[in-house]
């Protein structure tokens, strides 16, 4: 025959009450037996402990004549191999990054030098978190350059710009004015994904940025079009968001002359605005006008 369970007191319910509350919030494990009021504790000064004192070491013996000590002239033993790092990218200061990537982008004398340069580019971590160098593509001799900001996941797989969904847009905002892969050329101002597809922060834009300045160089575009802020303000040194900068068309200082660069909306702003890509089309429109030269 079953027997009823006493009916916990009030004291008990109140302590079973209490404990429910702290595994409810996630204190679902004990670390002393009694409890500590650290607020009490924090205003009680910190016993001085001394030093316990160290039995005096004994005399070691002699080595017997069996050890490992090599005798003397015996070449010294194999240094153990160093730690793995990523490189001088776990130690370079951003500074001198950027000091070395300016001297780097220098020495190239084509995009090829320039692609190849970068590949062996070991002061930005980034390079060591993605799988691919995201170049370029399109035409490299072609009046119009595009730059984004950043690789995604799927550019990142495919070692090429704007290849997802962005891309695909990028391409129909294009076929809109006559314009493809053929007769533009596309890169981002940060050839490597960042992790988890976050921004890049401004010390590796600051250690990237000689190598695209480098890249329009070498492409000497006429017209620059840049998708997005972080493109517009790195290579304008203006601070104003996008939606104050697009449409605005600003100088950009070639070694063989000068060329426009216009700001614009990014693709993957519009995928989560599609309202905005009236202004877009306003700019792309903006766009033809200058390679019509009728701007």
């Amino acid at each position: 025959m079953l027997t009823s369970m006493p009916s916990p007191t009030d004291a008990q319910a109140d302590l079973i009450a209490y404990l429910d509350f702290h595994v409810e919030a996630g204190a679902d494990a004990v670390l002393d037996e009694r409890p500590h009021d650290r607020f009490g504790e924090a205003d009680t000064p910190a016993p001085t402990l001394r030093a316990p004192r160290r039995p005096a070491a004994s005399p070691r013996p002699a080595a017997p004549s069996h050890s490992l000590v090599p005798p003397p002239g015996s070449p010294p033993p194999p240094s153990p191999a160093p730690a793995r790092t990523f490189g001088r990218a776990a130690s370079a200061q951003p500074e001198e990054a950027a000091s070395d990537a300016r001297a780097r982008a220098r020495e190239a004398k084509s995009l090829d030098e320039l692609e190849k340069i970068l590949a062996d580019f070991d002061a930005c971590p980034l390079r060591f978190t993605a799988k691919n160098l995201v170049f370029a593509d399109g035409n490299p001799e072609a009046r119009v350059m595009f730059l984004g900001e950043a690789p995604g996941a799927d550019e990142d797989r495919i070692g090429k710009p704007f290849m997802g969904r962005s891309g695909q847009l990028l391409d129909k905002m294009m076929a809109a004015i006559g314009l493809d892969r053929t007769s533009a050329y596309i890169g981002n101002i940060v050839p490597w994904r960042p992790p988890g597809n976050r921004n890049p922060t401004p010390q590796e834009v600051a250690v990237c940025r000689p190598f695209v300045e480098r890249q329009i160089e070498l492409v000497d575009p006429e017209v620059i079009v840049c998708l997005g802020a972080p493109a517009t303000q790195t290579l304008t040194g203006t601070k104003d968001g996008i939606l104050r900068t697009r449409g605005r068309l600003f100088p950009y200082k070639l070694p063989t002359g000068e060329a426009k660069l216009l700001a614009t909306l990014h693709p993957a702003f519009l995928l989560r605005q599609p309202v905005q890509k009236r202004l877009a089309w306003r700019d792309f429109r903006a766009l033809r006008a200058l390679l019509d030269g009728k701007a």
